[in-house]
C-alpha cells in the first residue's frame, strides 16, 4: 500500500513539474505569462530591466554500452527546453516587458538551433567504438557558440528594444533552423550513401 501511495505521489510531482517545462515547438510562442519565477517583476519603480530566458538543451540517454556502440541517431535524446519556474522579466512597464518576451522566443528559437546543430555533430562524430563522453566538447564548443550569439544580439538590440534588428535577425534564426530539418526532435536523418 505504501509503495502505491509513493509511486502515486511521485507521478503527481512529476505531473507538476513537467507542465512548467515546455519543450519547443514551431507553433508555441512565448507568452509573458510564462515567465513565472519569483523575480519576474514589472514596476514602475524599476529603473532598469533583464531577462533571463530559461531555455536549455538537454541531452540524456541511457542504454547499455553494447546498444550505445550501435546507436547512431541520438536525435531523439536532444530537447529544447524553456522552464517556466527559471523564465524570470523584470521590467519597468509591460512595454519592455513584451520587448523582453519577444527577445525570450529568440533565445529559445536560438537554443532549438544550437540543438539541432548539437544533433547534426552527434550524428556525423559518433562512431562504433566512441567513448561514451564523445559528446562533451561538442556540447561546449556550441553553447559557447550559442551564448556568444545570445550576447551579441543581447547588446546590438538592447534587450529587444530594437525590434526590427531583432525580428531581422529572428528570421535568419528560423531559415537556419528549417536548414537543419533532418535533425529535428522527431526526425531519422538520411543515411550516407556509400560511393
Amino acid at each position: 500500500m505504501k509503495l502505491i501511495l509513493t509511486l502515486g505521489f511521485m507521478l503527481i510531482l512529476n505531473l507538476g513539474f513537467s507542465q512548467n517545462v515546455i519543450e519547443w515547438s514551431p507553433e508555441y510562442k512565448l507568452k509573458l505569462t510564462d515567465f513565472k519565477s519569483p523575480e519576474t517583476e514589472i514596476n514602475n519603480q524599476l529603473s532598469g530591466y533583464t531577462l533571463f530566458p530559461g531555455t536549455n538543451i538537454d541531452f540524456s540517454f541511457q542504454m547499455s554500452s553494447y546498444a550505445f556502440m550501435f546507436k547512431k541517431n541520438f536525435n531523439d535524446k536532444v530537447s529544447t527546453t524553456f522552464n517556466r519556474d527559471l523564465g524570470a522579466i523584470i521590467a519597468p512597464d509591460s512595454t519592455i516587458a513584451n520587448q523582453l518576451v519577444e527577445f525570450g522566443q529568440y533565445s529559445f528559437d536560438l537554443t532549438e538551433l544550437y540543438s539541432r546543430k548539437f544533433r547534426k555533430e552527434i550524428y556525423e562524430n559518433k562512431g562504433a567504438f566512441s567513448d561514451i563522453s564523445f559528446y562533451q566538447p561538442i556540447l561546449k564548443k556550441l553553447q559557447l557558440e550559442m551564448d556568444a550569439e545570445n550576447s551579441r544580439m543581447l547588446k546590438s538590440t538592447e534587450f529587444g528594444k530594437d525590434l526590427e534588428l531583432l525580428k531581422i535577425e529572428h528570421k535568419k534564426v528560423l531559415l537556419e533552423i528549417e536548414s537543419f530539418a533532418d535533425f529535428c526532435k522527431e526526425c531519422k536523418p538520411p543515411k550516407k550513401r556509400k560511393k
